[in-house]
C-alpha cells in the first residue's frame, strides 16, 4: 500500500511526497483509515514507528475539509487538541503538523511553559486550528481564557503512558472536563499498561485497537551490546570510544541533572563537543542545544529520561547508556531514539558492578540476553562489589528501611532526577526550589513532572 492509496488530497500527498516518504509505516496504515473514520482509537506503537503522522496526516485530511470553528463573535477557535507529556515532544509533533499541512491553510500553534504566554496568546487571537500543547500551560490559558476548547472535536493523548508516568493524570481529567462531550478520542500509547487500559475505559468509546510492535520489546533494528566497566573508569571509556570511532551525533542517557551536567562538562575538558540537556535547563538552552545536536554541530549531547521524551532526529546513529536506568521500561523508551522507522541503530550500555541488577531486569523485560563485550583496557576490576546507588532520595541495593512495610521493590523505582517542585516553593519565575523548572504552567505541582 502506498500513501496515494489511502483516501489522502493531493495537497497532502504532495507534502508527504516533499517529506521523501512513499509508504506508510504499519501504524501509519493501520491508523490513518482508523482515524479518518470518525471512531475512537486505542494505538500502542513504539516510538519511532510513524506513529506521529499516524494521526497528523487524517485529521489534517479531515480538517481540510470540514468548516472552520467560530465563536460568538465568528473568530476562529481550535478544532483538534493534541496533549504531550514534554517541551521537546510538543514542538516535534507542531513541526510535523507544519510539514504535513504546507500546501494547507490551516493554522497551528505549540503551547508549553518555560516561554512567555504573550506570543501563544497572539496566536490564538489570530485564531488557530490545531493546538498542541503540554498540559499545565494549556489549562492556563483557558483559565485565564485565551483559550476556548468549545469547538473541539477530536482529543488527541500522545506518549499518554509517560504522561501518567509523569503524573498528568489529575490535568488529563480536568481537561476532558471542559471539553464537548461528543468527539474523536486518540489516544497513543508505547505500551498497553495496566493503567492506560483504566484510562481507555473511561475515555473511549468502542475504539478501534492497533498494536504494532509486542509490549515492550525494543526495536529489532537497534544492535544492543553491554560494556563491563569498572564504575570510576566510565567517562574515560566513553571519551576512548567516542574519539576511536569517531563517533558524532551520540545520545547519552544519565539518571540525574545534576550527573548529566558533570559528564558534559568532563567531556568537554576530553577535547569532545558536548552539551546536556535536562528539566533544570531553560527552554532556551534545551531548544539552541537539542537544535545544535540534530545540526551536527554537537557531538554530543547528554540527557536525562525526561528531557530526551521527544527528540526526533531521523537516523540517529547511536545512543549510549552511561547510567542504566532502574526502571526497565526506560531503556526500551531509551534505546528507541535510534533504529527508528526501520533505520538500523546502535545501542551501548556502559555497566559497571553495581548496576548489574538493573541489568538483569532490563533483559528479563525484553527476553533476551544483551551481548557483552570487554573493551580492552577497561575491564572491570574482578574484586570490586557492587555499592547502593542512589537515585534523588531513594537508595537502590541498601538495607531496606524497617518502616517501609510493604513498599515496592527498590530496584523499582523511579527516578526523581526530574521530580518537580512542591506546590509553594517556588524561587523567582518558572523556577521551583532548588532551581528546578516547575514546568508548563509556571505554577509548582506536587503530583506531576513537567519535563
Amino acid at each position: 500500500m502506498t500513501f496515494d492509496q489511502m483516501g489522502l488530497s493531493e495537497p497532502i500527498l504532495r507534502a508527504i511526497a516533499a517529506q521523501g516518504y512513499t509508504t506508510p509505516t504499519p501504524i501509519q496504515a493501520q491508523g490513518i483509515p482508523a482515524v479518518l473514520a470518525g471512531g475512537d482509537l486505542l494505538a500502542a506503537a513504539q516510538t519511532g514507528t510513524g506513529k506521529t503522522a499516524a494521526f497528523t496526516l487524517p485529521l489534517l485530511q479531515r480538517l481540510a475539509h470540514a468548516p472552520q470553528a467560530r465563536d460568538a463573535q465568528r473568530r476562529v477557535i481550535p478544532r483538534v487538541l493534541v496533549l504531550v507529556p514534554t517541551r521537546e515532544l510538543a514542538a516535534q509533533v507542531a513541526d510535523s503538523v507544519r510539514d504535513y499541512g504546507q500546501f494547507l491553510t490551516l493554522r497551528c500553534m505549540v503551547m508549553y511553559g518555560g516561554v512567555g504566554m504573550q506570543p501563544q496568546i497572539d496566536a490564538l487571537k489570530r485564531g488557530v486550528d490545531i493546538v498542541v500543547a503540554t498540559p499545565g500551560r494549556m489549562l492556563d490559558h483557558q483559565a485565564q481564557g485565551y483559550l476556548n476548547l468549545s469547538g473541539i472535536d477530536t482529543l488527541v493523548l500522545d506518549e499518554a503512558d509517560r504522561m501518567l508516568d509523569m503524573g498528568f493524570i489529575h490535568d488529563i481529567k480536568k481537561v476532558l472536563a471542559m471539553l464537548p462531550k461528543k468527539r474523536q478520542n486518540l489516544l497513543f500509547s508505547a505500551t498497553f499498561s495496566d493503567e492506560i487500559k483504566t484510562l481507555a475505559q473511561g475515555l473511549l468509546d468502542k475504539p478501534a485497537v492497533i498494536e504494532v510492535a509486542r509490549r515492550n520489546t525494543a526495536a529489532q533494528t537497534v544492535r544492543q551490546t553491554v560494556h563491563p566497566v569498572g564504575r570510576e573508569r566510565k567517562r574515560e571509556l566513553l571519551s576512548h570510544l567516542i574519539q576511536q570511532h569517531n563517533w558524532f551525533q551520540v545520545l547519552v542517557f544519565m539518571r540525574t541533572k545534576h550527573g548529566a551536567n558533570r559528564l558534559a562538562e568532563q567531556l568537554a575538558r576530553d577535547g569532545i563537543g558536548a552539551d546536556a540537556i535536562h528539566g533544570n535547563k531553560s527552554q532556551g538552552a534545551r531548544t539552541r542545544a537539542l537544535g545544535a545536536f540534530k545540526s551536527g554541530k554537537l557531538q554530543v549531547l547528554v540527557a536525562t529520561d525526561i528531557a530526551a521524551r521527544g527528540i526526533d532526529i531521523d537516523q540517529l546513529p547511536l545512543v549510549v547508556n552511561y547510567e542504566l536506568p532502574n526502571v526497565p521500561e526506560d531503556y526500551v523508551h531509551r534505546i528507541g531514539r535510534t533504529g527508528r522507522a526501520g533505520a538500523e541503530g546502535e545501542a551501548i550500555s556502559l555497566v559497571c558492578v553495581d548496576e548489574l541488577r538493573f541489568l538483569r531486569d532490563i533483559e528479563t523485560l525484553i527476553g533476551k540476553s544483551i551481548e557483552r563485550r570487554l573493551i580492552q583496557g577497561f575491564e572491570p576490576d574482578p574484586k570490586e562489589r557492587a555499592q547502593p546507588i542512589k537515585v534523588g532520595r531513594t537508595v537502590i541495593g541498601g538495607p531496606r528501611p524497617a518502616s517501609r512495610g510493604n513498599a515496592p521493590r527498590q530496584a523499582q523505582a523511579r527516578p526523581r532526577g526530574d521530580a518537580p517542585a512542591r506546590h509553594g516553593q517556588g524561587h523567582g519565575q518558572g523556577q521551583g526550589h532548588g532551581g528546578q523548572p516547575r514546568g508548563d504552567r509556571g505554577r509548582g505541582g506536587a503530583q506531576s513532572r513537567r519535563g
